[in-house]
């Protein structure tokens, strides 16, 4: 087991935060520069949905990790993060009151230019989400 949790430690996503928009704290996930801008290429001014997983791994012991996966309908793009639920709560509690996922680069002036918004199109689930991992946060023997 601690094998699997140093697995996912180093597969944890540095670029996780959140910025005001519009007086809403937002979740943004912040991607490499070169990738971001491949992305946007991809899809700019086409007409697209976005799929939003929030797959949740959890030990029982009180670590939660939360595998977001993004599918893109056009030009095959899929998208993982690994987000430790631990250190980054606020990004969930944030994207449960917004339902709202921004994508940016390191670049970007978050909130303001260069960044790209998705909406969830069911709202619950993300609440549902935060429910979980609140709930797995918590250690099985301290409840």
């Amino acid at each position: 087991m601690i094998d699997e949790l140093n697995n996912l430690l180093e597969q944890v996503h540095d670029g996780i935060t959140t910025f005001d928009f519009d007086g809403k704290e937002t979740p943004c996930i912040i991607i490499e520069e070169k990738k971001y801008d491949e992305t946007l290429s991809k899809i700019a001014g086409k007409s697209l949905s976005i799929n939003t997983d929030l797959n949740i791994l959890q030990d029982g012991l009180g670590n939660v990790f939360v595998e977001v996966v993004l599918t893109f309908s056009k030009d095959e793009i899929v998208e993982k993060f690994i987000i430790n639920a631990k250190t980054d709560i606020g990004f969930f509690e944030s994207l449960a009151k917004t339902s709202m996922i921004a994508l940016s680069s390191p670049k970007s002036n978050y909130g303001k230019d260069n960044v790209f918004m998705i909406q969830l199109p069911r709202p619950e689930k993300a609440q549902d989400a935060l429910d979980i991992i609140k709930n797995a946060l918590v250690p099985k023997n301290q409840e």
